[in-house]
């Protein structure tokens, strides 16, 4: 097979390292036997040795193969650069006035939100503090009642005592006579 190197003729040997060469047994280089080895060589080589052609065929190949990558990537920028040009010139504007139109309103709405919020803080605040002042009122009015209630148990608890003591006296003045009477009894 060819590669590059020089070929040696079948039947002929290599030339030594001399530089002198040596005839072979089949003739000289003009001899038919050595263009027959030759045309040999020639469709040893077309038949069985492809490298040239695939190499052709792959330099094609990859020469194709670029051209249509750069045409189909160009399209890719071109479209990018299409829909690029077109969101900047008019969809972004849209949007902007949207956005801005949008954004005046929720504003609006989200202030009268804040002052509804606020009134509701206010109005809760308001009924805290009467709450609180009425827990406030009503826990001062029990305590108003409890001191009345104590001050009014110590007087019945005086009241108490003093009928309790009362009856007490009354009991020993009734037992001191029911022993007088005894005594005028037990000395007869």
């Amino acid at each position: 097979m060819s590669g590059g190197g020089t070929e040696t003729p079948v039947g002929c040997e290599a030339a030594p390292s001399g530089g002198v060469k040596k005839k072979d047994s089949l003739g000289t280089a003009g001899s038919p036997a050595h263009l027959i080895i030759k045309d040999l060589g020639e469709i040893h080589s077309r038949l069985l040795d492809h490298r040239p052609v695939i190499q052709g065929e792959t330099r094609y190949f990859v020469k194709e193969f670029e051209e249509k990558r750069g045409l189909r990537e160009m399209r890719v920028l071109k479209n990018l650069k299409n829909m690029i040009h077109e969101t900047n010139e008019h969809t972004l504007p849209k949007c902007r006035e949207a956005m801005q139109d949008n954004l005046n309103e929720v504003l609006q709405r989200l202030q009268a939100a804040n002052h509804s919020v606020c009134r509701l803080q206010q109005k809760e605040q308001e009924q805290k503090k009467i709450y609180s002042d009425h827990l406030l009122a009503s826990e001062n009015q029990h305590i108003t009642q409890w001191e009345d209630f104590m001050r009014e148990q110590h007087s019945k608890q005086a009241e108490v005592d003093e009928e309790h003591r009362k009856a007490m006296e009354r009991l020993k003045e009734q037992y001191a006579e029911m022993e007088k009477d005894l005594a005028k009894f037990s000395t007869f």
